[in-house]
């Protein structure tokens, strides 16, 4: 019998690895404010627990996937919060993209608790944690991290470790999305040359990822840029201009100076304040490009 496991927050990538591991037999209690979103694993017997103090009572291990720091602070520290109800001893492992000084003060007051936190953030989209494709960053202590170990290949890949201090974890995170964010931006400005030329978007595309970008993500988010079809949607762009704001806050505080995650952060910015449809992906950015040079789709 697998030792029971809480899982807060059940957005697109919450619900596709918290499902994962209730297919994978571990028994399951979940809580996420809107509770409609439980409902395929309450389907499938898993608890829907009022509040995350409840969710994690009976719990060694809880993982959370929520969309911002706010909402990981006040669901693990507020009332009735992960560590109201947490057991001495128990592992959170945070999986939500926020900024590294949020889960170094998470540590803390886990530490001051008596239970671990482990930082776990991912690559991948959601369609990728259904098919238990993603990465894993990990930080925190290596006996916490041993016990959320056998959770992850219900849901990745593979994990790579970034030693004891959490904040690493979201370091790598941060920067593995601004760098996707400039291979959109660089695909976006190529690819609109190359029209404004003469030349089809879809051939630059097929040349490029064929030749010197073969990679998964010039592929992936390549054929989106040459098809100007945003959907679905992985994440939204309120999202990572959420994560860009938190490159560049960290980028400030290192004093390291990043130009080309402001032209990003800007696009993002001018894509949600166009009310951006809910269901296009955040590469839909790429449209500023195409627009500022004239063309219209």
């Amino acid at each position: 019998m697998k030792e029971p496991i809480a899982f807060i927050g059940l957005g697109q990538m919450g619900l596709a690895m918290a499902t994962n591991l209730q297919l994978a037999g571990y028994p399951l209690t979940v809580y996420n404010r809107t509770e409609e979103k439980a409902a395929p694993l309450q389907a499938r017997g898993a608890r829907l627990a009022p509040t995350p103090a409840d969710a994690v009572r009976e719990a060694r291990i809880v993982l959370s996937m929520v969309t911002d720091d706010d909402a990981l602070m006040e669901l693990t520290t507020g009332p009735d919060g992960i560590l109201e109800g947490l057991p001495a001893g128990a592992v959170h492992a945070s999986c939500s993209t926020v900024a590294p000084g949020t889960n170094a003060e998470l540590a803390r007051a886990h530490e001051e608790h008596g239970s671990h936190l482990v930082a776990a953030p991912v690559f991948g989209r959601p369609i990728v944690a259904a098919n238990g494709q993603l990465w894993v960053c990990l930080a925190g202590a290596a006996e916490a991290k041993a016990r959320v170990a056998p959770l992850l290949p219900f849901f990745s890949q593979g994990s790579f470790d970034l030693g004891e201090d959490v904040a690493a974890a979201n370091v790598v995170k941060l920067c593995g999305n601004f760098m996707l964010g400039a291979a959109i931006e660089a695909m976006a400005e190529a690819f609109t040359l190359a029209e404004k030329s003469g030349v089809s978007r879809h051939q630059i595309y097929d040349i490029m990822t064929t030749t010197m970008f073969n990679s998964p993500a010039y592929r992936g988010y390549g054929r989106m840029i040459a098809d100007e079809d945003y959907k679905p949607a992985g994440a939204a762009p309120f999202l990572l201009q959420k994560d860009l704001r938190l490159t560049l806050a960290e980028a400030r505080d290192k004093h390291v100076p990043m130009p080309v995650a402001t032209i990003i952060l800007d696009h993002l910015t001018a894509t949600v304040a166009r009310h951006a449809s809910a269901d296009e992906d955040w590469t839909s950015f790429a449209r500023r490009i195409s627009e500022g040079a004239g063309l219209a789709h």
